[in-house]
Protein backbone atom coordinates (compact mmCIF):
# COMPACT_ATOMS: atom_id res chain seq x y z
CA UNK A 1 0.00 0.00 0.00
CA UNK A 2 1.84 3.21 -1.34
CA UNK A 3 0.20 6.37 -0.61
CA UNK A 4 3.22 8.42 -1.39
CA UNK A 5 6.20 8.37 -3.95
CA UNK A 6 9.38 8.89 -2.68
CA UNK A 7 11.67 7.91 -5.56
CA UNK A 8 13.81 4.97 -4.11
CA UNK A 9 12.56 1.61 -1.95
CA UNK A 10 9.23 2.15 -0.13
CA UNK A 11 7.79 -0.01 2.01
CA UNK A 12 4.18 1.62 3.04
CA UNK A 13 1.84 -0.38 5.55
CA UNK A 14 -1.75 1.61 6.22
CA UNK A 15 -4.12 3.77 4.72
CA UNK A 16 -3.72 7.21 3.30
CA UNK A 17 -4.35 8.55 6.53
CA UNK A 18 -2.95 6.10 9.01
CA UNK A 19 0.34 4.19 7.90
CA UNK A 20 4.06 3.45 8.63
CA UNK A 21 6.71 3.19 5.91
CA UNK A 22 9.87 2.61 5.50
CA UNK A 23 11.74 4.63 2.46
CA UNK A 24 15.12 5.70 1.81
CA UNK A 25 14.35 8.36 -0.67
CA UNK A 26 16.22 9.01 -3.95
CA UNK A 27 18.56 12.52 -3.88
CA UNK A 28 17.09 15.25 -5.98
CA UNK A 29 19.07 17.52 -8.38
CA UNK A 30 16.32 20.25 -8.29
CA UNK A 31 16.38 19.54 -4.78
CA UNK A 32 17.45 23.31 -3.28
CA UNK A 33 19.60 21.26 -0.24
CA UNK A 34 21.08 18.85 -2.73
CA UNK A 35 21.64 22.07 -4.86
CA UNK A 36 23.73 23.38 -1.98
CA UNK A 37 25.61 20.62 -1.11
CA UNK A 38 26.66 20.10 -4.81
CA UNK A 39 27.54 24.16 -4.84
CA UNK A 40 29.90 23.38 -1.71
CA UNK A 41 31.15 20.52 -2.77
CA UNK A 42 31.94 21.85 -6.15
CA UNK A 43 30.74 19.75 -8.43
CA UNK A 44 26.75 19.67 -10.37
CA UNK A 45 23.93 18.84 -8.68
CA UNK A 46 23.42 15.87 -11.18
CA UNK A 47 26.35 14.19 -9.51
CA UNK A 48 23.98 14.12 -6.58
CA UNK A 49 21.40 12.58 -8.08
CA UNK A 50 20.17 9.08 -7.60
CA UNK A 51 19.84 6.68 -4.51
CA UNK A 52 20.23 7.72 -1.15
CA UNK A 53 22.24 6.22 1.52
CA UNK A 54 19.97 7.16 4.56
CA UNK A 55 16.98 5.19 5.65
CA UNK A 56 13.86 7.11 7.18
CA UNK A 57 10.46 6.18 8.70
CA UNK A 58 7.40 8.16 7.98
CA UNK A 59 4.08 7.91 10.64
CA UNK A 60 0.92 9.31 9.76
CA UNK A 61 -2.01 8.85 12.13
CA UNK A 62 -5.21 10.27 11.48
CA UNK A 63 -3.69 12.42 8.48
CA UNK A 64 -0.82 13.76 10.80
CA UNK A 65 2.51 12.86 9.97
CA UNK A 66 6.01 12.36 11.43
CA UNK A 67 9.25 11.32 11.03
CA UNK A 68 12.86 10.33 11.41
CA UNK A 69 15.83 9.36 9.85
CA UNK A 70 17.69 5.74 10.56
CA UNK A 71 21.56 6.83 9.90
CA UNK A 72 23.48 3.34 9.64
CA UNK A 73 20.74 1.49 8.84
CA UNK A 74 21.78 -0.84 5.74
CA UNK A 75 19.14 -2.41 3.17
CA UNK A 76 19.51 -5.47 4.98
CA UNK A 77 17.75 -4.59 7.67
CA UNK A 78 14.84 -3.68 6.25
CA UNK A 79 14.64 -6.44 3.78
CA UNK A 80 14.39 -8.85 6.86
CA UNK A 81 11.80 -6.77 7.99
CA UNK A 82 9.89 -7.35 4.78
CA UNK A 83 10.74 -11.15 4.67
CA UNK A 84 9.11 -11.56 8.03
CA UNK A 85 6.36 -9.82 7.55
CA UNK A 86 6.27 -12.03 4.09
CA UNK A 87 6.75 -15.12 5.83
CA UNK A 88 3.82 -13.84 8.21
CA UNK A 89 1.22 -12.75 5.78
CA UNK A 90 2.27 -16.25 3.83
CA UNK A 91 1.35 -18.30 6.49
CA UNK A 92 -1.82 -16.45 7.56
CA UNK A 93 -2.47 -18.61 10.22
CA UNK A 94 -3.70 -15.81 12.73
CA UNK A 95 -1.99 -12.87 14.92
CA UNK A 96 1.90 -12.54 14.61
CA UNK A 97 4.49 -9.81 15.37
CA UNK A 98 7.33 -8.63 13.15
CA UNK A 99 10.60 -7.52 15.46
CA UNK A 100 12.06 -4.48 13.26
CA UNK A 101 14.43 -3.83 16.03
CA UNK A 102 14.84 -0.84 18.16
CA UNK A 103 12.56 1.55 16.32
CA UNK A 104 9.70 -0.58 14.79
CA UNK A 105 7.40 -3.32 15.60
CA UNK A 106 4.47 -4.80 13.93
CA UNK A 107 1.76 -6.48 15.29
CA UNK A 108 -0.86 -8.42 12.90
CA UNK A 109 -3.75 -9.94 13.47
CA UNK A 110 -6.66 -11.02 10.83
CA UNK A 111 -8.98 -8.24 10.15
CA UNK A 112 -11.59 -10.51 8.21
CA UNK A 113 -11.25 -12.54 4.97
CA UNK A 114 -8.02 -12.46 3.18
CA UNK A 115 -7.32 -9.05 5.06
CA UNK A 116 -4.82 -8.10 7.82
CA UNK A 117 -4.93 -5.14 10.34
CA UNK A 118 -1.55 -3.50 11.63
CA UNK A 119 -0.49 -2.06 14.75
CA UNK A 120 2.99 -0.41 13.98
CA UNK A 121 4.99 0.12 17.33
CA UNK A 122 7.04 3.16 16.60
CA UNK A 123 10.11 4.53 18.62
CA UNK A 124 11.83 7.15 17.37
CA UNK A 125 15.87 6.74 18.18
CA UNK A 126 16.26 10.40 19.36
CA UNK A 127 13.14 10.20 21.81
CA UNK A 128 12.75 6.77 23.49
CA UNK A 129 10.29 8.15 25.99
CA UNK A 130 7.79 8.87 22.98
CA UNK A 131 6.75 5.88 21.16
CA UNK A 132 4.00 6.10 18.93
CA UNK A 133 1.54 3.64 17.90
CA UNK A 134 -0.28 3.53 14.25
CA UNK A 135 -3.67 1.59 14.10
CA UNK A 136 -3.76 0.94 10.53
CA UNK A 137 -7.94 -0.86 9.35
CA UNK A 138 -8.25 -3.75 7.47
CA UNK A 139 -5.53 -4.17 4.25
CA UNK A 140 -5.70 -7.05 2.04
CA UNK A 141 -3.14 -9.57 2.00
CA UNK A 142 -2.63 -10.11 -1.70
CA UNK A 143 -2.05 -6.82 -1.81
CA UNK A 144 0.34 -6.32 0.73
CA UNK A 145 2.20 -9.41 -0.40
CA UNK A 146 2.67 -7.93 -4.02
CA UNK A 147 3.99 -4.67 -2.28
CA UNK A 148 6.72 -6.33 -0.21
CA UNK A 149 7.54 -8.60 -3.36
CA UNK A 150 8.10 -4.94 -4.96
CA UNK A 151 9.96 -3.60 -2.59
CA UNK A 152 12.16 -6.59 -1.94
CA UNK A 153 13.14 -6.47 -5.82
CA UNK A 154 14.28 -2.74 -5.29
CA UNK A 155 16.50 -3.53 -3.09
CA UNK A 156 18.20 -6.48 -5.03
Amino acid sequence: MSPLATGGPALFIGTDTDYVALVRPELDPADPGVRRAAEQAGVAPEEFAGPGDTWAVLVERDGEGDGFELPGVRDAEPAGLAQRLRAGLADAAGPFTVDGGAVLRLDARPAGPGEYAFTAHVTPPDDAGTPLTVETGPLPVAALLDDLDAFLGSLT
